[in-house]
């Protein structure tokens, strides 16, 4: 029997829900468009489960990697090679993450073997951007809680990255990046930008 649930992703065949097609219909046109946008709600709003309904309906033309942040520790937010590890071990372990072409497979895990004071945010761009190059299909990347260390400078400086990366793409489309950025968190995002340039 089915159930009302209010913590955490509603299943259909096990809890009632209200009908977000047209939700995800709208968010997957801003993904074929090429889109780096941001979904910011208080929590139990439907947040990730709109993001579990989005990833399944790109998986037919599109590499999805779905990651939640809650998953990267406090400790893996010490320095830039902490976090790079800890984001390419979800990638390269992560439940439901797409098969990895094998240079990039080769890469992402090299970093995330790799000792904190060998690798950075820089390693991780050249990896990623990498992974884009060598993948089938366009990569879609989006990302739970994202604000779950709003105040950290290391992930200030990877969101300053991720959408550097982004516009290089949009100046250069050879640029290899991701077809579409989908952040996702109870902090609007866009409120963060101050925090990206100290002097600001």
């Amino acid at each position: 029997m089915r159930e009302f649930n209010t913590t955490g992703l509603c299943v259909p065949r096990k809890h009632y829900m209200v009908d977000i097609s047209g939700r995800v219909a709208r968010m997957r046109a801003m993904v074929d468009k090429g889109d780096y946008f941001c979904v910011n709600r208080p929590r139990q709003y439907g947040k990730t489960t709109a993001l579990s309904a989005l990833r399944a309906a790109l998986r037919a033309d599109y590499e999805v990697a779905r990651l939640d942040f809650q998953g990267i520790s406090h400790g893996d937010y010490r320095s830039e090679g902490a976090f790079a590890r800890a984001f390419c071990r979800m990638l390269v372990r992560g439940h439901g993450m797409p098969v990895l072409p094998a240079r990039a497979k080769e890469e992402l895990g090299a970093i995330a073997r790799a000792y904190p004071d060998e690798t950075g945010l820089g390693d991780l761009f050249f990896a990623l951007s990498g992974w884009c190059e060598e993948s089938a299909r366009p990569v879609v990347l989006i990302v739970d809680e994202v604000d779950s260390a709003t105040n950290n400078q290391v992930f200030l400086d990877f969101l300053a990255q991720l959408r550097l990366q982004y516009l290089g793409h949009e100046e250069d489309p050879t640029c290899p990046a991701f077809q579409s950025v989908v952040l996702a968190g109870v902090t609007d995002v866009k409120h963060l930008k101050a925090k990206i340039r100290p002097e600001a």
